[in-house]
Formats: structure tokens, C-alpha cells, sequence
């Protein structure tokens, strides 16, 4: 029987099926496209599942190809990867100003990530009752300047304060599997429960000693909406967000603002660092690529190099 994963919890999954839900366990070992995982099912799978003989238990035998994914690299195993959720339709990615603040650099590795799979990304700026100084204000509008025009839709939200939320975000949502991502602490289980109710999620304040978001989610889940037939999937906060080893002539692919250029520069094998005739170095110049996704584009490509 055919069945999706909504939950996780490392060595048994929670399956949907039209039979309702059942708690299922890994059968065997799959291999994952040459990926080595720390996770060989992901919320958001389509499996197979069968019944265990006189057990209320089921077995998932086969994991069905997946459309796409997010995947990061392994805090826990050097080498590994680790996929956050599988066959999405968009990425919401919370961010915050402050309390945490997120930065440009982890926005990008995300981006980068959705975009190997063509995700569509909007971003999430909550807590804006939180920004109120000068350069928090500054910082708002580079977001919104740098990521708007390349095709990521900036939205900025309270999520503690429900006034409004559903009526923004429930045509968004409607009838499309979504993930939730972001840093711990930044409002994603808050929005999850305000969207949501039933879900209860467990929310935490911040922790004042490291101003960094205190752990609520253990495990990935996917969440039902009713209303509209979409999924919400809840994720655990990310506190990094190491991308896979993406070929460093591939990398400029997954920039939307240098995607346009590739195959102008006047060698094949241009990386876009100090080439002559490099066409995106003259793009930069020209202002047409902002420098700080430049600066990450370079970041990652050293961090890849460093890998190798």
C-alpha cells in the first residue's frame, strides 16, 4: 500500500495512508543515489508499506523516487548529508533581525540548496515588532534590496501576533506541500500553531544567556491544512547550513543573478574569481550582482575547495 512519511523519529516513521495513519519501520538498508545519509527516509517520502504478520506495526519496503529534496550536510558525521524533507512544492525560510539574527551568508546556503531543485523560496522576516534600532531597520532593507529582485518574495510578519496571519498566508499554502526552515528560535513552530492550531507545538522563549534559539522540534512532521489541502512541514532549528558538494562550475548555476550570464565569459572553465573576460566579474562591477551575494558565492566555493 502506498503511503506518505508525515513524521520521523529516527527509527520508526509515521506513514499516511487510506487507511489512516501507521507506524511503520525501516526494512533493510536502500541505497540513496550514491548519498550517504543519516537519515534514509525523509518526511514527505511516498513509500510502500505492508503489514507485519500478528503485529499492529507496518514495514516501508520501498522508498518511491522522490521529486526533490533539501539536504544539508551532517552536523553528526563527517561526510554525510541529511535530507530536511522531500517532494515540496515551496520553502518558507524564518528569518529574524535580531534575537537570533540570521544571517546573509545562512539565507544564501539555503537558497542555493532550493535552488539546485528549482524550490521556490520566500522568506520569512518575523519578529518585526523586535525591529525598531537604526541598523535593524537597515538590515530589513537589504534583505528586501538584494533578494526581491532576484526573485525570492520577502515577507515580514509577527508571529506571536495573530491579526491577520491566516489571511496572508493561507493563499500561499493552498493545495502545495510547504517546508518550514530556518534557525531555532526564529518563530517557525509559533507560525506552525497559529496556521494550525491543532498542531501544539512546543514553543520555547529564547534563551537569554546565548540568545540563540532553544530546540523545539526534535523531529521533522508534516501538518495537514485542512481548509486548503496543503501541508505544512515543520522542521528542526538549523544552527548551520552546510550545502553538498556542488561542482565549483556548477555553483554560479544556483545564483539566479549569475545564471544569466554563464557562457558569456570568455573561457569554458571560468569560476568567476579573477579570469579575464569573466563577464559576472563585470557584472559586478557594473552593480548589476549585488557584492554580498558575491561574497557568499566566493565563501562557498572556498568552503567546497576546502572539502575536496
Amino acid at each position: 500500500m502506498k503511503g506518505r512519511v508525515i513524521k520521523s523519529t529516527g527509527s520508526w516513521y509515521l506513514v499516511e495512508t487510506t487507511e489512516g495513519l501507521v507506524k511503520s519501520r525501516l526494512r533493510g538498508k536502500f541505497k540513496q543515489e550514491n548519498l550517504k545519509l543519516t537519515n534514509p527516509i525523509a518526511v514527505g517520502d511516498f513509500v510502500e508499506v505492508c503489514k507485519e504478520a500478528d503485529q499492529p506495526t507496518w514495514t516501508i519496503d520501498e522508498i518511491l523516487p522522490r521529486e526533490n529534496y533539501i539536504i544539508r550536510k551532517s552536523t553528526r558525521k563527517t561526510h554525510f548529508s541529511h535530507i530536511i524533507a522531500s517532494n515540496i512544492d515551496q520553502a518558507f525560510l524564518i528569518v529574524t533581525i535580531r534575537n537570533p539574527r540570521t544571517s546573509l551568508g545562512f539565507i544564501d546556503r539555503f537558497l542555493v540548496s532550493s535552488e539546485s531543485f528549482r524550490i521556490p523560496t520566500t522568506i520569512i522576516v518575523n519578529k518585526m515588532d523586535m525591529v525598531v534600532k537604526e541598523k535593524d531597520l537597515d538590515y530589513l532593507q537589504d534583505i528586501h534590496e538584494i533578494y526581491e529582485p532576484l526573485g525570492y518574495p520577502v515577507l515580514e510578519t509577527v508571529a506571536i501576533d495573530d491579526h491577520g496571519l491566516v489571511e496572508i498566508f493561507s493563499p500561499l499554502l493552498k493545495g502545495k506541500t510547504t517546508l518550514l526552515s530556518g534557525h531555532s528560535g526564529v518563530g517557525k513552530s509559533t507560525l506552525l500553531n497559529k496556521l494550525i492550531p491543532k498542531a501544539s507545538q512546543a514553543t520555547q522563549e529564547i534563551s537569554k544567556f546565548s540568545a540563540k534559539g532553544v530546540h523545539t522540534t526534535t523531529f521533522a512532521e508534516m501538518f495537514m491544512l485542512e481548509e486548503n489541502g496543503g501541508y505544512l512541514i515543520d522542521t528542526p532549528g538549523i544552527k548551520e547550513f552546510g550545502i553538498l558538494d556542488i561542482d565549483e562550475f556548477e555553483l554560479s548555476h544556483y545564483f539566479p543573478e549569475m545564471r544569466q550570464y554563464l557562457g558569456q565569459c570568455k573561457y569554458n572553465n571560468c569560476k568567476h574569481l579573477n579570469e579575464p573576460g569573466c563577464v559576472v566579474l563585470e557584472k559586478l562591477e557594473e552593480g548589476y550582482i549585488h557584492p554580498y551575494r558575491y561574497d557568499s558565492y566566493v565563501n562557498i566555493l572556498h568552503e567546497e575547495d576546502a572539502h575536496r
